[in-house]
Order: structure tokens, then C-alpha cells, then sequence
């Protein structure tokens, strides 16, 4: 396994510093998947759990960069280490964190092709749907809110479909605003099975 990334530039490196500072503020504790198998990296990062054996209602971030040099890696490892790492280095490199962790969703790998276009939808009306959910949730919970109140309202203003054509759900809105996706006038919806996935030149939101 490839012990350490060579991103094609400090631009690069520099993209993967900013995803993963975003990933960290939606959950400090979390984990990032790194795969590739060649000169690209997809970067995976959990937004939200879903629920059951089949992490329903997961709503995953991912990220591609170009790399200078081929790789094979695929480890799932935190983002505080992660964070770390980039912080140390100066230059185009990432050394590969040797501590793995385990976490639902990344046991369901999303298809790589055979996706289905279903729509687009406007940036707008998407950020407008995420900046709703975040004030709804801040207003519901008070500060002495217990987790488990958070959590329940979260999952009730995330599992809500959008009022768009076609619909999402309105916590792949949150994880394409929150990641710093929403960056064209467009979003494209496209399917596979049980999946759906909201994209943009920036990345992608998986949604199971």
C-alpha cells in the first residue's frame, strides 16, 4: 500500500486541507476514506449516519483530487490524523495515516459507473434549503439542548425531502453547502439503484 499521496500540486494539497477542515466541523471525531488505485484520489467523509443495517439515509461527501504520482491505498483512518498531517507538510505530499477506524458507511461502497441522469437543480434553491435546516435546528435546540434532543431534530430536518424537482433529500443539501460544493449555478442528480448522488465540477454528495 502506498505510504504517501503526491497531489499534482500545493493547489491541490491545499483543496485537500480546506475539505478536510469543512469535513472537521461537521464532525470533529470523524473518519475520511482515502482510495485510489491510480493518479486520482477520492476522498469519502460521513455528513450524516443514517440508520438501520444498511446505514439508510446516509449522506456521504466525496472529494477527487489529482495526484502526481499512482497510488494504491484505500484506508479508512480519522480526520483529526489526517489534519495533522497536513498541517506538518509544507509541500505536495500526504503521508497515510497508520491507524485505520471503522465506521458504517463506508461498509457500502457506492457504484463507480452505470449512473442514471435524473435532473438538475439550481445552487441556489439548494443553499437556501441548507441555510433553512441550519437555522431551524439552532432555533430548536437551546444550549443546555441534551445530544440526543440535537440529534432527534437533526435527523428530522435532514430526512426531509426538498421542495425541488427532482427532490432530495434535504441533507444532501447541507452536506454540498456545508463541504463548500455549491460553487456553479447547476447541480446534477443522478442514480443507481438505491443511490443517488448530487454532483457539481467541485464533488459529489452520495445518498443512501
Amino acid at each position: 500500500m502506498t505510504a504517501e499521496l503526491q497531489f499534482a500540486d500545493s493547489e491541490d494539497l491545499e483543496d485537500m486541507r480546506t475539505y478536510v477542515t469543512r469535513a472537521r466541523s461537521l464532525d470533529a471525531e470523524g473518519a475520511i476514506r482515502l482510495q485510489s488505485h491510480g493518479m486520482a484520489l477520492a476522498a469519502y467523509v460521513g455528513v450524516l449516519p443514517g440508520h438501520g443495517l444498511m446505514t439508510t439515509g446516509a449522506i456521504i461527501g466525496l472529494r477527487v483530487m489529482a495526484l502526481a504520482k499512482a497510488a494504491d491505498v484505500d484506508v479508512i483512518v480519522s480526520l483529526a490524523s489526517v489534519a495533522e498531517r497536513l498541517a506538518r507538510y509544507g509541500s505536495s505530499a500526504l503521508s497515510v495515516p497508520p491507524v485505520t477506524v471503522r465506521v458504517g458507511w463506508a461498509a457500502m461502497a457506492p457504484p463507480r459507473s452505470g449512473w442514471e441522469p435524473v435532473g438538475e437543480l439550481s445552487v441556489a434553491d439548494l443553499k437556501t434549503v441548507a441555510i433553512q435546516g441550519i437555522a431551524e435546528i439552532a432555533e430548536g435546540t437551546p444550549d443546555r439542548s441534551g445530544a440526543a434532543t440535537v440529534a432527534a431534530l437533526r435527523q428530522n430536518v435532514w430526512a426531509r425531502d426538498t421542495p425541488t424537482t427532482p427532490p432530495i433529500l434535504s441533507g444532501a443539501a447541507f452536506a454540498a453547502y456545508t463541504l463548500g460544493f455549491l460553487t456553479q449555478d447547476r447541480a446534477r442528480v443522478l442514480a443507481h439503484g438505491r443511490w443517488t448522488r448530487l454532483s457539481t465540477e467541485t464533488g459529489h454528495v452520495l445518498i443512501l
